[in-house]
Formats: structure tokens, C-alpha cells, sequence
């Protein structure tokens, strides 16, 4: 893929004209900038804003904020990686300007949000596809078959051993070890633990009993570490561990598992991902502004990828000054833009959201506003 020139085109795409103060979804504590900074194509945007959330956008997140200070020299994004769900928290009680979520609002925190958002709450705009790979540390093995069951009593600690009959019928010809499976979940509350539970759930309920959560079944032994960082080091150090995580984080000796699609499997990539978010349909009841998609965990359409996540910017649909909305509607539109899309996809491999979305976030944007 090219490196990407974030230039005249994808910069105007960002730009809000004029000098802009910040201040925070129901609060007064962002930074205030003094003059509006000029880029080559006009005014930019300036001053800080505030985001929590997802450790899954890590990467993309971070050429985003490099790419959109730059082409807006007055303006800087804060991002924390605490989790989906320390995201979805900071943005109903008003302490960030937007979250970054790998699991759509409830019902009940959509209620919620109009405490700080104003009476049509938040939304969720989706900007960052990722398949969630099933990685694992064999020695000398980098690619296995699983189906959900398997993968459902693996994470339950109902197959103990790698060399288990259940996972040697998928494997025929691969060597397996008698070597204990160490299962690996997130010990954080996480959009990605969130996405992998409604899968096992929706595709292998007769195994995975517990309901899709983001927090991990406190029932189930197993290891357990913070953030997606933390689970593939964990699995890294460990011969034998197996975790799940989003697949821009898994690299090195760690192998991943294809995945059983119907009659068939399917090698994890980002092409796959977005093949089964296009099976997806809107979350029913909510804003029209809000694009939350319900995903059809048990698609059996040839090379489409299940186990993803869709990873949304949460927003306001008021803050306290139309500053606040100016700024997060440019960084937001960029990070789902053509530019914004392609440099994630370059650096943490996601799928770029599709022109049809693209277009959507776009003009669900339209709904921010500020208050003054």
C-alpha cells in the first residue's frame, strides 16, 4: 500500500474555518487556542481534544493524531487507550470529548448520555473494521483450523491439551504437541472481548452458555492481562497460550487460526473482515443518526470473516460550544475519510470503511452541533 500523502484534498476535508476555542462535553476544561494556525489550503482547526477508549484503534489512532495535527498546526488529540469500556464511561460522565469503542452504546447508556450530549445523546459512527484474530504460541506451528466449538471449549478450559482429538480433526497432517492450552482473556472491560463473546455465543451457544459481554466470564480460569498489548505479550511469553485480539497487534512467532464458515475456512485479513460487515444491518431504535451495526455472526457466505469488530468514534450530539463540535467533527471526518481510512489501513491493517459508510458518517456528522 502507499504511504499516505495527507495533502490539499484530505486536509480540506478537516477544515473548520476559523479561530477555535475547546471546551469539553459538559465541562470547560480544554485547552483554549489563541489564533487560528493556516495550513496550505486555508484556516485549520486548533486547539486540544480529549478521547478514551478502545486499545484495538491504538495504532490507527496514533497516525491519525500525527497526520491530522499536521495538516491543522493549532491543533492536538489526546488519546488514552484505556479500554472500550473506560472510553464509553469518560464520554457519559463528560470528562472526554469522544470515546473510541470496539462495542456500540447500550440502550441504557444511550439514556444516559443525554445527561452531558444533550437531549439526543451520543452517537456511534463507525471508523475502524479490524478481524480479531485467534493467535496462539505452538513452536513451529503458524496456522491452524478451528470451527466456534472448539474455539468456545478451548476458552473454557474444556480441552486441556493442544494435541486434543477435537482440534487434531480440523488439523489433519499437522503435527500437534501434547502441550497445555493456556487460555489468555483481557482482564479490562473491552469492546474486542465484547465482539469475541457475541460470536461464540451467536455461532456456538450450545458450548458458550455465558451471554456476549465486553468483561470476561469471572466462572472461567484462565489467564488474564490488561489491553490488547497485554494479552499478546502474555501469549508471546507463554508456549502454549492462546488469546484473542485485534490483528494489527499479532505478530512475530504468534500463529492465527482460520476460521469455519460454513463449509469452508477462512485465512483472517483485512479483505475477509469487511466481507462480514457487509452482512451486517443498523442497530434497530436508535438516532437516525447513529450507525451502529448489528453484525451476522453466523454469515455462511464464502470468504467473509466473523469474529470482527466494528470500532466507532463515540460523540456528542451537543457540546458546549460550537468550538467543541467544530474540532471533533473535523478529526472525526478525517479518521473516516479515504486519507484517514487509508492511513490506518497502512499501519494497523484494518479494512477501510466502505465508500456507502464513509458517506454516512459524513452525514451523520451534520447533527453536531454546540450550544454557543
Amino acid at each position: 500500500m502507499k504511504a499516505l500523502r495527507f495533502g490539499r484534498n484530505a486536509a480540506i476535508a478537516v477544515i473548520a474555518v476559523g479561530a477555535l476555542a475547546l471546551t469539553a462535553c459538559g465541562s470547560d476544561n480544554a485547552t483554549n487556542a489563541p489564533s487560528a494556525a493556516s495550513s496550505a489550503s486555508g484556516p485549520a482547526v486548533t486547539g486540544t481534544l480529549t478521547g478514551v477508549g478502545s486499545t484495538a484503534q491504538g495504532a490507527a489512532m496514533d497516525v491519525w493524531k500525527t497526520n491530522f495535527a499536521s495538516a491543522n498546526p493549532g491543533a492536538t488529540v489526546q488519546y488514552s487507550p484505556d479500554g472500550s469500556g473506560a472510553g464509553r464511561k469518560a464520554i457519559l460522565d463528560g470528562s472526554a470529548q469522544f470515546a473510541g469503542s470496539d462495542a456500540y452504546l447500550k440502550d441504557e447508556e444511550i439514556a444516559s448520555s443525554k445527561d452531558k450530549c444533550g437531549p439526543d445523546g451520543a452517537i456511534d459512527l463507525p471508523v475502524y473494521i479490524s478481524p480479531i484474530a485467534v493467535a496462539f504460541n505452538l513452536p513451529g506451528i503458524t496456522d491452524l483450523k478451528l470451527d466456534a466449538a472448539t474455539i468456545a471449549k478451548i476458552f473454557r478450559g474444556q480441552i486441556a491439551n493442544w494435541n486434543d482429538p477435537a482440534i487434531a480433526a480440523l488439523n489433519p497432517g499437522v503435527q500437534l504437541p501434547d502441550l497445555k492450552v493456556t487460555p489468555v482473556n483481557r482482564s479490562d472491560d473491552s469492546g474486542t472481548t465484547s465482539n469475541f463473546t457475541d460470536y461464540l455465543s451467536a455461532v456456538a451457544p450450545e458450548v458458550w452458555t455465558d451471554k456476549a459481554s465486553g468483561v470476561w466470564p469471572a466462572s472461567l480460569k484462565g489467564e488474564n492481562a490488561k489491553g490488547t498489548s497485554g494479552v499478546v505479550k502474555t501469549v508471546t511469553d507463554t508456549s502454549g497460550a492462546v488469546t484473542y485480539a485485534d490483528d494489527s497487534a499479532v505478530s512475530g512467532k504468534l500463529g492465527t487460526a482460520q476460521i469455519k464458515v460454513g463449509d469452508s475456512f477462512t485465512k483472517i485479513s483485512p479483505e475477509a473482515a469487511a466481507k462480514a460487515v457487509d452482512q451486517g444491518k443498523p442497530v434497530e431504535g436508535r438516532n437516525a443518526s447513529d450507525l451502529a451495526i448489528k453484525l451476522d455472526r453466523k454469515t455462511t457466505v464464502a470468504g467473509a470473516y466473523p469474529i470482527v469488530l466494528v470500532s466507532y468514534h463515540i460523540v456528542c450530539t451537543t457540546y458546549d460550544t460550537k468550538a467543541t463540535a467544530d474540532l471533533v467533527k473535523a478529526f472525526v471526518t478525517y479518521a473516516s475519510s479515504d486519507a484517514g481510512q487509508k492511513a490506518a489501513a497502512d499501519s494497523a491493517k484494518s479494512a477501510p470503511l466502505s465508500k456507502t459508510l464513509q458517506d454516512k458518517v459524513k452525514t451523520a456528522l451534520e447533527s453536531v452541533k454546540g450550544k454557543a
